[in-house]
This record gives C-alpha cells, sequence and structure tokens, in this order.
C-alpha cells in the first residue's frame, strides 16, 4: 500500500539537479498517482511551443526567472513565488530564460504521463528530448 502522506524538501531537490543537461528539463517525480502527480523540474533551454493532451497544470516557480508564453498571448516574466495554471491542449513554452536555475514545483491533474507532450511543430522535439527524469530519494 503506498503511503498516505509525505514530506518533501523541494530546496534540496531544486539544488542537487545538475548544472547541465542532455534534455530541456530534467525532472524528479514527488508522488505519481493516476488522479495526480507531483513534480519538481529544472528548465535547462528554451522550451519550444507544446502542450499536454491529458492533464491540466500547475506551476509553481521556486526559483529564477524566466520569459514564458500562451498561445496567441504576448510573452511574460516568472520569478519565484509565482503561479501559473493552464488546462489540458493549452499550447504554452518558454521563450527564455533569464536567471538560472530556473527551476518549477508542478501538479498536473490527472496524472501526466512523461510522454505526454506534444509540440505545435514536430520538429521541434520528442519526449525523449523534452525531458529526463531522475530519482533523488
Amino acid at each position: 500500500m503506498p503511503n498516505k502522506s509525505a514530506v518533501f524538501n523541494v530546496s534540496a531537490i531544486a539544488k542537487a539537479f545538475p548544472a547541465e543537461a542532455s534534455t530541456m528539463l530534467i525532472d524528479t517525480r514527488l508522488t505519481d498517482e493516476p488522479e495526480a502527480s507531483a513534480r519538481v523540474f529544472r528548465v535547462y533551454t528554451p522550451v519550444p511551443a507544446h502542450y499536454h493532451a491529458t492533464c491540466d497544470e500547475y506551476l509553481l516557480v521556486i526559483s529564477g526567472r524566466a520569459r514564458f508564453f500562451f498561445a496567441n498571448d504576448p510573452p511574460f516574466e516568472l520569478g519565484p513565488g509565482q503561479l501559473v495554471f493552464f488546462k489540458k491542449g493549452t499550447v504554452h513554452g518558454t521563450h527564455e530564460i533569464l536567471e538560472e536555475p530556473f527551476v518549477v514545483f508542478s501538479v498536473d491533474t490527472p496524472r501526466r504521463d512523461p510522454k505526454d507532450v506534444i509540440f505545435v511543430n514536430p520538429k521541434d522535439g520528442t519526449p525523449e528530448e523534452f525531458i529526463q527524469s531522475q530519482i533523488l530519494y
């Protein structure tokens, strides 16, 4: 039976990400239930326009700053303490990382499969190029 509760040190997780990555993001899953998944991830490069077909997403910036966008809206700056929410199918991305490390806490409802990333321009990437998961605990 899975644990019914847990405590995570998000600051320690954020500090443990490597300085460089071969993917756009590296994440650590904190929870992974059918109803929702929670992750901490670091963004290493600008992320092209993409969307997720199966889940809504809540993003809370832990550290760093970036220029984020939703399709058809002007880019806007995100920094620590800011929370972004969007529904499944919403095209979004990161135009530019302004201050590193850009680390985000994410809750996906329902659970987001790691391969659930669809790039608007398929030449921009694949799920394997998008994110690498690592286990820190």
